[in-house]
């Protein structure tokens, strides 16, 4: 059985900045493709960002691009999100998934692409 443990989210204020940690277990964390999703109360859950399982190639929101970083540690079997500039609008619950294929070659955007899920960790960005 595959974990996500998702870690780092707290309250800041706009303009600042916040570093997720997802920590995986349960199967071969480098073969898989990772991603990053969000949901705010009342909506569904956003694509944030995606890396490809070798760190090679990585994808964004446009919301996003240009202030958040998806990176990877497979060593450790962790993946990272540094969130920069945060806006108010970023507020959400922040997910970490595992891709359901193997060395996938196209980039997992949907959240049906994912097979597992973490439990989430709450951002906060005050005005």
């Amino acid at each position: 059985q595959v974990q996500l443990v998702e870690s780092g989210g707290g309250l800041v204020q706009a303009g600042g900045s916040l570093r997720l940690s997802c920590a995986a277990s349960g199967r071969t964390f480098s073969y898989y493709n990772m991603g990053w999703f969000r949901q705010a109360p009342g909506k569904e859950r956003d694509f944030v960002a995606t890396i490809s399982w070798s760190g090679g190639n990585t994808y964004y929101a446009d919301s996003v691009k240009g202030r958040f970083t998806i990176s990877r540690d497979n060593a450790k079997n962790t993946v990272y999100l540094q969130m920069n500039r945060l806006k108010p609008e970023d507020t959400a619950v922040y997910y970490c998934a595992a891709d359901r294929i193997f060395r996938r070659a196209t980039p997992p955007f949907t959240p049906g692409d994912y097979e597992y899920w973490g439990l989430g960790t709450q951002v906060t960005v005050s005005s």
